[in-house]
Parts: structure tokens; C-alpha cells; sequence
């Protein structure tokens, strides 16, 4: 009888792990990142349809810990000419980011984004007040926008 429950426990380890990946996989899971275009294009009209993105929220994994702040932060890609309509009608200066991805919810972003970056950002293209405030960054090589958004949707 005792080695009928160690062989039992020992089939039960082995499969644990497997049924749990394929849990993952066929639940969504295993996405570290939202590749959507249409919820960035919603809180970000002014940088008009996006190509590609890549971002997380604060909402992601939720830790049980309740917040009534929303806090989006990714990678999103222009539409090609888009940079330089916007610098074209705004002031931009050469500052790029201070950190990389730092924030719990961020990690799985870490590393992402465009090799040797030229950011360039305008105060006038982030917004403060009313209950939101955003952070743009664009880099002049790869038409892509780093964004870090608190209440995004007002």
C-alpha cells in the first residue's frame, strides 16, 4: 500500500507541471503583454492609429490589492510620416527616459523597445491635470513611442 502512494504522488508531480502549462496556453496566460492597438489609440488620439504595441497595465496579474488608478505603460509603433507631422506642429527637445521599465507591473517590458534610441519628447504632447497625467517619448529612428500613462482615460 505505501508504494502505491509514493508511485501516485510521484505521477501526480510529474503531471502537475504539464497540465498547468497547457492551463496557461490555452487560457492566454502566458502573455507577459497586450499587443492591442485600439485602447493606446483611445487614450492616445493625438498619435493617431498605431502599427504595433506592446504594453501593460497596472490592472495586469491583479495582486488583490485594490486601486482606483490606472497606470498603462509600453512600446507602440507610428504610422510611417506621423513623427514628423507631430514634430512639425509641436516643440520637441532631446530627453529620453529615466528609468527602464521599473515598476512591478513593467518587468515583463524590460529590455523592449528600439536599439540606440534617439528620444525626443514635448511637454506640450504630455498632459497633466484632471485626474491624468502622461509621459511620451519617441524615438526619430523607429517612429515608436515609449508611453507611461496615469488614468489615461480621464
Amino acid at each position: 500500500m505505501e508504494r502505491r502512494k509514493l508511485i501516485g504522488i510521484g505521477v501526480g508531480l510529474a503531471v502537475l507541471p504539464a497540465w498547468w502549462a497547457l492551463r496557461q496556453v490555452t487560457s492566454g496566460a502566458g502573455e507577459d503583454w497586450h499587443t492591442d492597438t485600439a485602447p493606446l489609440e483611445r487614450a492616445f488620439p493625438l498619435l493617431g492609429p498605431l502599427t504595433d504595441a506592446k504594453w501593460v497595465s497596472s490592472r495586469d496579474n491583479d495582486r488583490g490589492v485594490p486601486s482606483p488608478e490606472l497606470v498603462i505603460s509600453g512600446l507602440a509603433r507610428l504610422t510611417p510620416g506621423k513623427l514628423a507631422e507631430l514634430t512639425a506642429a509641436h516643440a520637441f527637445v532631446s530627453e529620453g527616459p529615466v528609468i527602464d521599465f521599473s515598476s512591478w507591473f513593467e518587468k515583463p517590458l524590460k529590455g523592449e523597445g528600439p536599439e540606440n534610441p534617439q528620444w525626443i519628447r514635448s511637454d506640450e504632447l504630455d498632459r497633466d491635470g484632471s485626474g491624468y497625467s502622461t509621459k511620451l517619448w519617441f524615438d526619430r529612428r523607429s517612429d515608436t513611442v515609449r508611453f507611461s500613462a496615469l488614468n489615461p482615460y480621464g
